[in-house]
């Protein structure tokens, strides 16, 4: 999609579909008309009409497929001259008649994307990230409007501040070996370690943990959840070459290879990867292929000699405020398994030709952080994300047509379980902090003698408990898998994904049970010292805490349990890895209960007497 400004007022009208040719007529009204005189194919049909003029925005050209204009001459009937740069196409206006050129896909122009090189110096800095962010920003729109720079941007600014926060975490003196690994005379981030013990799953755990008690867990897709992807996927590489369309060897086809580069790539960069797994909600009841469109789910539309041709959409992109998006099947979905097409995985960056990431409303609104300390600092985004003939580069491929194999890529890598072991740190952290704020109110109010009080204590710190020694079993029941890879045991990953899911909605509820009116009645922080501050200061001070941090106290509970950010990561959680019901059937599909059985089969045919259990 590209933009231009012309000093006419004019329209497009596109409602025809037919043979290739770009010819277009204008026509010389008191506003000028712009109007095909040819039929184009349906590849290049105008979705949408517009009417700019000279004084407003520029006239969007949205097509279904990038018409790869040059530059553009406009000779308008009352003289004078008008050129400007539109795309990739050549397009010129001669005596009223505009004609394009379409060149092939594989010429320079057509090829967006750079090649990815591992130049990098491994960890990087916060500003080195909201450095690179200015350079190479995300195509995000939000509000009707695409943001031009997130880290300026009111919806954005504040999540990117966030994270290369996060990223300063790793440079800290006290953290730097905790967060960190050298490898070749660089360090990485600890999320892209290949751990080959399980004392290097330890420390992996670890730095997971530390990472995820700077936002008390409520950042869902922190980047070491995808650097956890891409370590495996590249540890696991030789899996797609199994793929029927790769060809070992070849510089494009060569899927393993691929993989292994893009992981060395991202690594060697400390690249912020987003990604989305699911095709849109329209019509579940039926495949991808018979929905009004073939390409409403993401689809490979043709291959060329630079690459693949995709085009449709996928939801959900969390954190899209990222430098990369990975793209493969969902962990238990299986949509379109009689469809080749929407078979695929590859990596691209987030500003690529022909992508856009449509944001959700933010939730950030703002405020002051003591006001809304969670959705101020951590409103990480969710989008859907629109792929408008995009193309991608052969090195950037790592899986086509085969459905098999891309059903099984995060089982067949093991790298669900990877990802797996960092939420459930992650929610750990998360269930802490629930326990925190919770203990929190109740020194402060002075509650805690009563036992329905200490019963709801009690009910997080079981749950809390639970996922760390869910924690602790996969991690010491770990196992090399066949690629040298030590991987944490999928039972104990597979009982917290189906658990904390079931679960967490009762941790908001016993913030609200536990702070009660207290969850409501909070001036702000301007209310505090405004004219009325002495009167809240004395009113609304707590047994054991001043009135200001009894309020910052109940902001946060009010935060992580009613506000609009609380709302939103209550969805999220139980759906975090997928439907649940899917969830439960998966867990049943792959859970090895024979010896149980065995053993009940054992027991009812026992003649009698002592046997050995």
């Amino acid at each position: 999609m590209a933009a231009i400004k012309f000093n006419h007022q004019f329209f497009l009208e596109a409602d025809k579909i037919g043979k290739v040719k770009a010819e277009w007529l204008l026509l010389a009204k008191g506003h000028a008309k712009l109007t095909r005189s040819q039929t184009v194919p349906q590849q290049h049909f105008f979705r949408r009409h517009f009417s700019p003029q000279f004084t407003r925005p520029p006239v969007l050209f949205v097509t279904r497929k990038p018409l790869y204009v040059h530059s553009l001459k406009l000779l308008p009937p009352c003289g004078g001259g008008w050129e400007g740069v539109y795309g990739n196409a050549v397009s010129a206006f001669q005596g009223g008649i505009m004609t394009t050129s379409t060149p092939e896909a594989s010429t320079p122009e057509a090829r967006a994307i750079p090649p990815m090189h591992n130049e990098g110096q491994g960890a990087i800095t916060g500003e080195q990230f909201l450095s690179r962010l200015r350079q190479n920003p995300p195509t995000l729109y939000v509000d009707g409007a695409r943001i031009a720079d997130p880290t300026t941007h009111p919806a954005t600014a504040n999540m990117c501040k966030s994270l290369a926060g996060l990223y300063d975490l790793q440079h800290q003196p006290e953290l730097r070996e905790l967060l960190t690994y050298e490898e070749g005379g660089k360090r990485y981030a600890r999320s892209f370690m290949v751990p080959k013990t399980k004392e290097d799953l330890k420390k992996i755990g670890e730095a997971h943990r530390i990472r995820a008690n700077y936002g008390l867990g409520f950042l869902g897709r922190a980047p070491d959840y995808m650097n956890t992807n891409v370590m495996a996927a590249g540890a696991g590489a030789e899996y797609f070459n199994g793929c029927s369309a790769s060809i070992a060897g070849d510089p494009k086809r060569d899927f393993a290879a691929n993989m292994r580069k893009y992981y060395e790539f991202v690594r060697d960069n400390d690249l912020c990867l987003t990604h989305a797994l699911t095709n849109p909600q329209v019509n579940r009841s039926k495949m991808a292929s018979e929905l009004p469109d073939p390409y409403i789910a993401l689809g490979v539309v043709e291959e060329t000699e630079e690459g693949i041709i995709v085009r449709g959409a996928r939801m959900m992109a969390t954190l899209p405020i990222a430098d990369e998006i990975l793209i493969f099947p969902s962990t238990v979905l299986k949509e379109n398994a009689d469809k080749s097409r929407y078979a695929m995985g590859f990596g691209i960056p987030c500003n690529a030709p022909g992508l856009s990431f449509q944001c959700r409303e933010p939730i950030d609104v703002g405020r002051d952080p003591e006001d809304h300390p969670l959705s101020s600092r951590f409103d990480e985004q969710d989008a859907f994300v629109i792929f408008d003939d995009v193309l991608v580069p052969w090195e950037r491929v790592f899986l086509l047509y085969d459905v098999e194999l891309a059903n099984k890529a995060y089982a067949g890598t093991d790298a669900v379980l990877h990802m797996a072991y960092q939420v459930v740190n992650l929610k750990i952290a998360k269930t802490e902090a629930f326990l925190g704020t919770a203990q929190s109110i109740v020194n402060a109010i002075g509650s805690g003698g009563f036992q329905h009080v200490q019963a709801k204590i009690a009910e997080i710190i079981i749950m809390l408990e639970i996922m760390k020694a869910l924690e602790v079993a996969a991690r010491e029941q770990a196992e090399v898998n066949n690629y040298g890879v030590m991987t944490p045991a999928r039972a104990p990953l597979d009982a917290a994904r189906n658990y904390y899911p079931a679960n967490h909605a009762r941790l908001p509820e016993l913030l609200q049970l536990l702070g009660a009116s207290g969850i409501i009645m909070m001036p702000s922080k301007a209310d505090r010292e405004g004219p009325l501050g002495p009167q809240i200061a004395k009113f609304l001070q707590a047994g054991n805490a001043s009135a200001e941090d009894r309020l910052k106290l109940f902001r946060l509970a009010w935060d992580m349990s009613m506000s609009s950010f609380a709302g939103r990561q209550e969805l999220y959680e139980r759906y975090f890895f997928g439907d649940p019901v899917r969830m439960h059937s998966a867990l049943y599909e792959v859970y090895d209960s024979s010896e149980s059985v065995q053993r009940i089969q054992d027991f009812l045919n026992r003649k009698g007497g002592a046997a050995h259990a």
